[in-house]
């Protein structure tokens, strides 16, 4: 019988077990097109990413991005390295199904974040509203650590969570809310806010969520 004896390895990989099942489940039940967070177009991403300044050679990940058209626009726009993480293969699976072709150009990775290894360091990280489901401190600093090994010195860092005063609750769990003072107290010393923005994000039944993202730089 396995024991543990190491208590934060254990709750580590019992709070990677209990993720995934659940976003396994969303996106077996439900068309991409149906879930809440579901955008046509990704327009303040891409203007924050546009505002950076980087290269079309840049190396993007978009955390969490499963089944977004983050990536599809990215592409189209002539990015050459981009990859995706999510923590549900069904998720990358209608991604790389919608793509066809392109989709071979793309690095894909089934991943809980916060036990992620990358193989190599990216100069943009994007994440639209994976850490604000984070309540755990313990997750939030294991993505924190993600984040520092995977992200070059003077790279850019985009993250949207919902805003103070937003939805408490996500998909059925409870999230965190955001605004750039506690974001930052998150992150820790290293980074540079450069510009914050909010957006009233409409689901596809109507319903209003205010969303805010934050654009930083990593110090060098």
């Amino acid at each position: 019988m396995f024991s543990c004896k190491i208590t934060n390895v254990c709750s580590a990989k019992r709070y990677s077990m209990n993720r995934k099942p659940h976003w396994e489940g969303i996106y077996s039940g439900k068309s991409p097109l149906e879930v809440s967070w579901y955008q046509k177009e990704p327009v303040l991403s891409l203007q924050l990413i546009e505002n950076t300044g980087i290269s079309t050679d840049a190396a993007i990940i978009d955390i969490g991005g499963g089944a977004s058209i983050l990536v599809d626009h990215l592409n189209e726009r002539g990015y050459k390295h981009l990859a995706v993480l999510d923590i549900s293969g069904n998720a990358l699976a209608y991604a790389k199904s919608r793509l066809a072709s392109s989709a071979d150009d793309i690095e894909w990775f089934e991943a809980d974040i916060t036990t992620f290894q990358s193989p190599h360091q990216f100069d943009l990280w994007h994440d639209r509203a994976v850490f604000h489901f984070l309540t755990d401190a313990h997750d939030r600093k294991r993505y924190i650590k993600t984040l520092k090994q995977t992200l070059k010195s003077g790279g850019h860092l985009i993250m949207a969570a919902f805003a103070i005063g937003g939805p408490t609750k996500c998909s059925g769990l409870d999230i965190v809310q955001y605004d750039a003072n506690k974001l930052l107290a998150e992150l820790g010393s290293g980074f540079t806010l450069q510009e914050e923005n909010a957006e009233t994000h409409v689901t596809p039944t109507g319903q209003e969520q205010q969303f805010a993202y934050f654009r930083f730089v990593r110090d060098a």
